[in-house]
């Protein structure tokens, strides 16, 4: 070492030469352990179709359903607004909302402002590829299919061109190693240097985690890598040893329970709603309202940036904003005139965001499923899967209840052979954290606030739950309303059992003030330089050695 030169923390040393991965179903986040943010891109891929090929294309917002029947849609806009308007401000006095039809007059009034300047080019293609934000810059007259291998929050597996397991597996390579070259500056034949940590969802599919390994050991070539799930590293990213975990993305919303680095398997839940259906109903809202720009497309990906612009400027959950509100917005787009549209808005603002509350909003983007984890069916790559163990626990416990005295009773049952699968079973944590499923009414979506309630219901002891209720950790980028942590809370306390009421309820909404999008990345780093993490490292001449079974052995979740 240079004499009088400052020590440089190993870790530091360490967090150069990692690279945190963190796939979305719109965006990718990814960067050095050592940078203070991600390189945030869209998480697509646009590839040149072959002449005559078949035309396809992921959509950037999620699709709207059949809206001939808005009458269920209209119900549930109107409960809202009715609760609205029997809130109060903070002054104590009532709120008042202004008639949409008051504010469709003015709307339709409105004519766009032209600048007179021209909203830039079309971007010239060269390749037979377009990676990331370029894409929203590409001439639709030019032939490309555009694909997100993520989509609801795991793979985009259907049954179009680019649908296959092995094509969403080749477009993250392609993405990534992309992005790894032109924004991180590193060199893919120098991966072999560098190890990889992949975040993942807290509801996994196994065979889908053994090909994301593959991708990283075997085709990018990282000396190593590991796996943790997005609320594990929410809490690190928070600083805080438990939480529930609410994590809002584009198209889906999570919520688990997570202790001392653990998340557990009974309290984990995804749903099939996010921040895009949030822009689609408030799209919708607007449009309600005479919304001027009326060339809008919500499947124009060039719009689709607006109307998530709109939204994420525009909506609030601020009870004391009453009436309509003049606000305006810029239309830039290539070979157009800019233009400027002044517009006013009104209770749509709050009834968008709140549709996470009341979810039968929701069906505008079509039915949505509920995905908790799954037990194991076993790994015909694995020969000491789940299964195996499984039987192993059974018959050891077979062996000594048959070496132990046992009542007659209890011989004649084992007889039977009814007995034995109840008693083995009941003793085996996997199958009982699977018994509970989570509670909705046939035909409805599961709000927000339920979600988190069964969650922290499913938690394996009274304590736990209690904890739980006292903090309420908020991430993701699909809930960056202001207010929106307060209503969460008054929701939540409402309902929460009387046994915890004497707790206080804690929403965290921006952990550390940052940014909630970044807040599990950011745990990502920290965790990766952590000393107690070297032993969750899979080499990849590990990976090549024992496959499957070392992931299991060493991933830092119940496999």
């Amino acid at each position: 070492m240079i004499p009088g030169a400052p020590e440089v923390p190993p870790e530091h040393v360490q967090s150069k030469n990692i690279i945190v991965i963190h796939p979305g179903s719109l965006n990718l986040r990814i960067g050095k352990a050592c940078d203070l943010n991600p390189v945030t891109v869209l998480h697509a891929v646009a590839r040149r179709r072959k002449p005559g090929g078949q035309v396809y294309s992921d959509t950037f917002l999620p699709l709207r359903g059949d809206l001939n029947q808005p009458k269920d849609l209209e119900e549930a806009r109107l409960t809202i607004s009715h609760t609205l308007q029997s809130c109060l401000q903070s002054d104590g006095r009532r709120r008042y909302a202004t008639p949409p039809q008051q504010i469709a007059a003015f709307n339709r009034r409105v004519q766009p402002e032209n600048t007179g300047d021209t909203g830039g080019e079309w971007i010239k293609v060269e390749g037979d590829t377009v990676v990331g934000n370029d894409i929203f810059w590409l001439n639709p007259e030019e032939s490309f299919n555009v694909h997100f291998p993520y989509k609801r929050g795991d793979f985009n597996i259907h049954s179009g061109p680019g649908g296959s397991m092995t094509a969403v597996l080749a477009d993250l390579e392609t993405i990534w190693s992309y992005v790894i070259e032109t924004q991180l500056q590193i060199n893919i034949q120098d991966l072999k240097n560098f190890k990889a940590v992949l975040i993942i969802p807290d509801v996994y599919n196994r065979t889908y985690l053994r090909e994301l390994t593959y991708l990283l050991l075997n085709s990018m070539r990282f000396g190593s890598c590991f796996l943790v799930q997005d609320h594990v590293t929410a809490t690190f990213g928070s600083g805080l040893s438990y939480a529930c975990v609410v994590d809002v993305g584009d198209q889906k919303t999570s919520v688990s329970c997570v202790e001392d680095g653990i998340c557990h398997p009974n309290t984990r839940v995804r749903l099939e709603y996010g921040g895009g259906d949030i822009s689609q109903i408030f799209y919708w809202l607007l449009q309600k309202c005479a919304f001027p720009y009326k060339e809008c497309d919500d499947q124009n990906k060039l719009d689709s940036i607006l109307l998530r612009k709109l939204k994420e400027e525009f909506c609030h959950v601020n009870l004391d904003i009453c009436g309509s509100q003049e606000k305006s917005f810029t239309l830039k787009q290539p070979e157009k005139p800019i233009c400027q549209y002044t517009i006013q808005v009104g209770d749509e603002c709050i009834i968008a965001p709140l549709s996470l509350f009341n979810p039968e909003l929701f069906a505008i983007t079509g039915p949505k499923q509920i995905h908790t984890q799954k037990i194991s069916t076993g790994d015909p790559e694995d020969p000491h899967d789940e299964i195996y163990l499984r039987d192993i626990r059974r018959k050891g416990i077979k062996e000594e209840s048959s070496a132990s005295e046992l009542n007659e009773s209890y011989l004649e049952s084992q007889q039977a052979g009814t007995e034995e699968d109840i008693v083995v079973d009941a003793m085996d944590p996997i199958i009982v954290q699977s018994v509970k499923e989570f509670i909705i009414n046939p035909g409805q979506i599961l709000g927000l606030d339920q979600a988190v309630l069964q969650s922290i219901d499913r938690c394996p002891n009274e304590d736990l739950k209690r904890k739980m209720y006292g903090c309420v950790l908020v991430v993701g980028g699909g809930m960056k309303f202001s207010g929106i942590g307060t209503w969460l809370q008054n929701r939540i306390s409402l309902q929460i059992p009387y046994l915890y009421r004497a707790e206080q309820l804690d929403i965290i909404t921006n952990p550390r003030d940052m940014d909630p999008s970044m807040v599990a990345w950011k745990g990502a780093c920290i965790m990766s330089c952590l000393e107690t993490a070297q032993e969750l490292w899979i080499e990849a001449i590990e990976w090549e050695k024992y496959g499957v079974r070392v992931l299991r052995e060493r991933a830092p979740f119940t496999w």
